[in-house]
């Protein structure tokens, strides 16, 4: 039989991105045995901490509201860069820091709509993320739009095949994720992009379970907008910013419809009327979120220190791993695939599935095994490359399998 804690310790040996860990706050009284859910809310980083107490005695205590003009009004913009920059291949003035994703999502989706007037429909999968099914359903509902739905698999995603299918004269927008937030469903993001373009429509892809831990190429794939929240595998923690990336094609032209004064050509005259700023700073609403963005440099720091390329390639080996895994622990055992198997169309997580997975979620937590649950039936296996070990992955599929193999009957 194959030694796979001999395996993972070998694997992280030889992980060139193992340094990483270290820089991570994981407390000695901590619980926490194996966390598998970083494709929802990435591990503090220890310079997290540190910059935030920085911070708090420094620029804030010392500087006070002269800190807005020092640079924080600038913030949006700049760090909106560096994340186009390091994460989503995005040359500079296209990226700004705001909001929460639903609130992008809403503001770029109804300014996408308006920029297509005489077309009717947009196009979106029955198995996105409930936040894009709703906040289109609204859309639609205020504009007097029709939504054509695609049925997407559960254990995969959109392709440019059903796009083509779906997509016509009609069609001003469609929204996809570019990472299926239930299946970790890699879709192929420039040929979807290509086939919404060719039928004249625009495209808004949802990154949320895409960046920081597979590459993104929005200016190749010549996408017209995207949105993300970056507290994932940016580790920007709980509830941080959002941003939005809007093709320099479409700045000039852009009117989202909430209209704050920090989107105003000249914000501080406060004066009548509305006039959006130039370039992406037109996307904001109101007051930015400085101190909520600290963790998000830290997290960008990490990133760019590693590569995404080098990312993305320990992404792979940590699910291949957790694959081999279930392979010889789970599937014999009545657990079924909701991943694809090919690498390649897989971001970072893998998706377990049986019945009484809902049932296994408070025990795992209570013996220090973090995974987290999506209805009906399926475990997330969430691991982020920068902070999570094979070993950690061998210690929580070993957990999981004692309980499954307990729960199955003999026979």
């Amino acid at each position: 039989m194959l030694d796979f804690q001999q395996q993972a310790k070998e694997l992280d040996e030889a992980d060139p991105l193992r340094a990483f860990r270290e820089r991570f706050l994981a407390p000695d009284d901590s619980d926490v045995v194996a966390y598998l859910d970083g494709n929802s809310l990435g591990r503090p980083a220890r310079e997290t901490a540190e910059r935030m107490d920085e911070f708090v005695r420094g620029p804030w205590a010392r500087r006070l509201i002269r800190g807005w003009t020092d640079e924080w009004l600038d913030w949006p913009l700049t760090v909106g860069d560096r994340i186009g920059r390091v994460a989503l291949g995005a040359g500079p003035g296209q990226v700004v820091v705001a909001d929460s994703t639903t609130v992008l999502l809403y503001k770029l989706a109804r300014a996408a709509v308006a920029a297509r007037p005489g077309r009717r429909e947009v196009v979106l999968d029955t198995d996105n993320f409930p936040t894009d099914r709703y906040v289109l359903e609204g859309i639609a509902a205020e504009r007097d739009l029709v939504l054509r739905w695609i049925e997407t698999d559960p254990e995969a995603g959109i392709t440019a095949e059903q796009v083509a299918e779906a997509v016509g004269p009609d069609t001003a927008l469609v929204v996809f994720s570019h990472v299926a937030y239930r299946s970790g469903y890699l879709a192929d993001g420039a040929a979807v992009t290509r086939v919404a373009h060719d039928a004249g429509a625009l495209v808004l892809w949802d990154l949320c379970h895409s960046v920081g831990s597979v590459p993104v190429r929005l200016d190749d794939w010549e996408a017209d907008f995207a949105v993300s929240c970056t507290y994932k595998y940016l580790n920007g923690g709980p509830g941080s910013p959002a941003f939005g990336y809007v093709s320099r094609r479409h700045l000039d032209g852009l009117r989202q419809p909430i209209w704050g004064w920090m989107g105003r050509r000249d914000a501080f005259t406060m004066g009548p009327g509305y006039e959006p700023a130039e370039g992406v700073r037109r996307v904001l609403s109101g007051t930015p979120p400085i101190l909520a963005m600290l963790p998000l440099l830290t997290g960008l720091d990490m990133l760019e220190s590693a590569g995404i390329d080098a990312v993305r390639a320990k992404s792979a080996e940590l699910t291949d791993y957790a694959l081999r895994l279930a392979d010889e622990w789970l599937l014999p055992h009545g657990v079924t695939l909701g991943s694809p198997r090919a690498a390649e169309r897989r971001g970072s997580h893998v998706t377990l599935r049986r019945a009484d997975f809902g049932e296994l979620i408070d025990p795992l937590w209570q013996r220090g095994v973090i995974p987290d649950f999506r209805a009906p039936d399926g475990i997330r296996i969430g691991l982020a490359p920068l902070s999570t070990s094979f070993s950690e992955v061998y210690r929580g599929m070993s957990v999981l399998a004692e309980l499954v193999h307990a729960q199955t009957p003999a026979g």
